[in-house]
């Protein structure tokens, strides 16, 4: 498009200097010839000019006027005319069959009254007209530019001049070379435009092809990490299994044994077996506690009862228990229920967030604030740790997936994600749009893909 409207410009300006350098050449010839048509016409008049001012006015020495007249020529269609200023042809050298005709009432094609104009320039001190008349040498009407001048001693008007055909050939030919300079000059800006768009085709293509490729790495290291964390979260699963749970169960298992063999050797011994299932309560109630203990941190439970705010409570408060970290949760704005996906997305970050503080970040202390705006629902958390390099953290593949999972986790929802990290303090802000009501589905405990 802009190669068009350079195009179009172009094209403008060249029309427009093709007209000015045309209209500057025929002027220039006009005026050039007009120099040249006076002074024909003074010699002419200096060649009569003795018998004029001589005060004969007889026949006999207008004749020889009118033949001195004829005798001056200077190329085959240049030569001088005579006529009365009523309009009748005195003399004409080329064509002597108009001589004593009338034509005051001559019209061009145009319809022009062309003696009448000839006359009237004659009259007013003499000047140039633009006339059109048939060309002696080929019989054909051709532009004319003629200068007259009037000799009021013999009410005459005498004039010569110049047949513009070839002028006009030749500011034709001027016209049709300025208009193949300008198909050339199109032709060359459509020869550029097409490079220019090959250029940018070229380079979008590679561009997107980098992309792609970009983008199939990230999918695929993103592909590699979800196995990989479904990995990891089953062999927590297997080791809280095995080390918790299974040994409870099977401590449990021994007591119920214990107590069985102890009724069956001695049935009136009923005492002896109390406090052996006791124990064996005991420890039922703590396998109860673990099994709890572990779909909680597959998916908490207040999530889905009592929202968000609640469960990053919650989580605030289990992670403080195991660590030495102090975290602060508040709220900005009225509470409102959120989608389902939003709310396990801004939990997941929070989650994320703070496992890293944890492990990382060697902070004292956490800040999670949740704010409810207009718009959009804003998690911030915020610690005073040691920070760390984001850009560099971003451009290394093997580090940062789980930062580049919340990232996409959140573009998916049609939000925003950013960290600003440096040293005693890292900032982590998740933004989600908010939805309409009918939209926010929450999770149910009853649906077949619970994982309760």
């Amino acid at each position: 498009m802009a190669m068009f409207g350079i195009a179009l410009a172009v094209r403008y300006q060249a029309t427009q200097l093709a007209s000015h350098e045309r209209a500057l050449v025929e002027a220039a010839y006009l005026q050039s010839k007009e120099v040249e048509l006076r002074h024909y016409v003074e010699l002419a008049q200096s060649a009569i000019a003795p018998m004029v001012r001589s005060g004969h006015n007889d026949a006999a020495t207008r004749d020889a006027a009118m033949q001195a007249l004829a005798r001056l020529d200077y190329g085959p269609d240049g030569y001088f005319f005579l006529y009365d200023l009523q309009g009748r042809n005195l003399m004409h050298p080329r064509q002597p069959e108009l001589v004593g005709q009338d034509l005051w009432s001559l019209r061009d094609p145009q319809g022009a009254l062309t003696i009448q104009k000839l006359i009237a320039a004659a009259r007013s001190g003499g000047g140039s007209v633009r006339y059109m008349w048939r060309k002696p040498s080929s019989q054909q009407l051709a532009p004319k530019l003629g200068y007259v001048v009037a000799v009021p001693e013999w009410n005459w008007m005498l004039g010569t001049g110049i047949y513009l055909d070839d002028v006009e050939r030749t500011l034709r030919q001027l016209d049709a070379r300025a208009e193949t300079d300008i198909r050339e000059t199109m032709a060359w800006i459509g020869v550029i435009a097409a490079i220019s768009i090959l250029l940018v085709a070229a380079s979008g293509l590679a561009l997107n092809v980098s992309e792609h490729r970009e983008a199939d790495a990230k999918l695929r290291q993103l592909a590699q990490r979800v196995v990989q964390s479904q990995e990891e979260e089953r062999a927590r699963l297997s080791r809280e299994l095995h080390d918790g749970i299974s040994q409870l169960l099977v401590s449990v298992k021994l007591l119920l044994e214990t107590a069985a063999n102890r009724l069956r050797m001695a049935p009136d011994q009923g005492q002896s077996v109390a406090p052996v299932l006791g124990t064996a309560l005991v420890r039922l109630d703590t396998v109860f506690n673990e099994v709890r203990r572990v779909a909680r941190n597959l998916r908490p439970a207040l999530l889905d009862d009592l929202g968000l705010l609640a469960a990053l409570e919650h989580l605030a408060r289990e992670m403080q228990e195991g660590s030495g970290l102090r975290i602060s949760v508040s709220h900005t704005g009225k509470p409102r229920e959120l989608a389902d996906e939003q709310a396990t997305a801004l939990y997941r970050i929070a989650q994320e967030a703070l496992t890293n503080v944890e492990r990382h970040a060697h902070a004292r202390h956490v800040t999670l604030v949740l704010a409810f705006d207009a718009s959009a629902t804003r998690l911030t958390v915020q610690d005073d740790g040691a920070g760390f390099d984001v850009a560099r953290m971003q451009l290394d593949p093997k580090r940062g997936i789980g930062l580049r999972n919340l990232r996409e986790r959140i573009a998916a929802l049609g939000g925003e994600f950013d960290i600003v990290s440096g040293p005693g303090s890292t900032r982590l802000s998740a933004v989600v749009p908010v939805v309409p009501a009918q939209s926010a589905t929450r999770h149910n405990p009853d649906s077949p893909d619970s994982p309760d």
